[in-house]
């Protein structure tokens, strides 16, 4: 027999990484719903906004279960969030005990992403094209890929310490135009613009402005505010670091 608790456990840590990855809060709801009700739960109410998930469950006994799951980090990682869905997927169509979802679940989290050094070279090589694209140098380029490797170190940094969204924007933006104003005196580029262009663009919260609408429009409107209000906050953060660092132009 399976354990109500555990099960409503299990759904909610698919359901918090789902979250984490940028899913929707609407496939955030449904799958929590879908895996409950595939073990037989007769009524499944889920609330979720970006840093919260509480879930109420009631079975055959007409006992609620509530549980409360509070959401710290954050991140984009559409590779998980695709493994994700494929295991709730599994446990719809397969029905496994706990044990066999927490153990699937944990080889998922344990799974690496892209290797680091392809991390790091496609840091470099989006800063570098965006730097051509908005009609820089190729100089222009190189020294925004360089920083754009350096942006990624320093992203990686911020979070191993769990330095939050706003201060890391600030941190690598700043930094990321320190070194640019400092090529440029060096004679290794040619426009700080369009040097910091490249570099905004790895920086700019994309997949979660465009979340927040998808949100807003699906009807998750608490969700989608707080979103969008993150994206802008991110977005002020980066303008500020370059501000800074342009102030010494």
């Amino acid at each position: 027999v399976m354990d109500s608790e555990l099960l409503l456990d299990c759904a909610l840590d698919i359901g918090e990484q789902m979250v984490i990855c940028g899913a929707e809060i609407s496939r955030v709801e449904d799958t929590i719903e879908r895996i409950c009700r595939a073990y037989g739960a007769q009524r499944v109410d889920v609330f979720t906004i970006t840093s919260c998930i509480i879930t109420t469950v009631k079975f055959d006994d007409g006992r609620p279960i509530t549980q409360t799951r509070r959401i710290h980090a954050s991140c984009n990682d559409l590779t998980k969030l695709n493994k994700l869905n494929a295991l709730s997927r599994y446990i719809c169509d397969t029905k496994p005990d706990c044990d066999k979802i927490r153990s699937e679940f944990k080889r998922l989290s344990a799974s690496k992403s892209y290797p680091i050094i392809g991390q790091y070279a496609n840091f470099a090589l989006i800063s570098a094209s965006f730097s051509v694209f908005f009609g820089g140098s190729w100089q222009d380029a190189l020294v925004s890929g360089v920083i754009g490797i350096i942006l990624k170190w320093l992203t990686l940094l911020c979070s191993h310490y769990n330095i939050n969204n706003v201060l890391s924007n600030v941190v690598c933006s700043m930094v990321g135009g320190y070194i640019a104003v400092l090529a440029l005196r060096m004679g290794l580029g040619d426009s700080f613009d369009k040097i910091a262009i490249g570099n905004i663009m790895l920086l700019i919260p994309g997949i979660q402005l465009t979340n927040s609408l998808r949100d807003m429009i699906g009807g998750d409107t608490v969700s989608g505010i707080l979103r969008l209000c993150n994206a802008l906050l991110g977005s002020v953060a980066i303008a500020i670091g370059f501000a800074l660092a342009g102030g010494l132009l």
